[in-house]
């Protein structure tokens, strides 16, 4: 597993540089979405891989490598706003969300390592498309989950599949470009 350790940390650097230069255009602007609206957003870009592996064309100038980066960064987004429900303050400083971005990005990599030794990295005889269809599905568990106003009973909660959603789309970024 040593690899995918330098794969993940390539991936998060990918991911980081695209989070903290649109921290830096537009702020934390963001913190005004509600969680429905944040698992709406994750929904279109998913939705958007899925139509383009099924066309085979695009007809809009961002690709999927940007769309999964997108998909991680969105996850990261609820993450935080989870934590941050009780502050509805949008005037954060970028430094502490980034330190958030950090601290749920290295959460996600701890649950991959864990689940890689469990599963012995299963994911790398996966196709993409199958990572897409599995994000497509925690979105709807996750909206399910939202529609009930956050309860589950045997489930995991929202947070847990935010999480694994950030690691399939790091497992289809390292199949995509590493």
């Amino acid at each position: 597993m040593g690899h995918t350790d330098k794969e993940f940390d390539i991936i998060l650097k990918k991911c980081f540089v695209v989070f903290e230069s649109k921290l830096n255009d537009y702020g934390a602007s963001w913190r005004i979405l509600r969680p429905i609206s944040i698992t709406d957003q994750i929904f279109i870009k998913a939705q958007r891989i899925r139509s383009i592996e099924d066309k085979k064309v695009q007809k809009v100038g961002d690709d999927i490598i940007s769309e999964y980066i997108g998909i991680i960064n969105y996850c990261i987004i609820a993450l935080i706003q989870l934590e941050l429900s009780k502050d509805i303050s949008l005037n954060q400083e970028n430094k502490f969300i980034i330190e958030l971005y950090n601290k749920y990005f290295l959460e996600a990599k701890e649950l991959m390592f864990n689940k890689n030794h469990d599963y012995d990295e299963a994911w790398r005889s996966m196709r993409v498309s199958s990572f897409t269809d599995i994000i497509l599905m925690r979105i709807l568990r996750i909206k399910q989950i939202e529609d009930n106003d956050g309860k589950t009973f045997v489930s995991e909660g929202i947070d847990s599949n935010y999480l694994d959603m950030i690691n399939y789309s790091v497992f289809a970024l390292i199949k995509l470009t590493i």
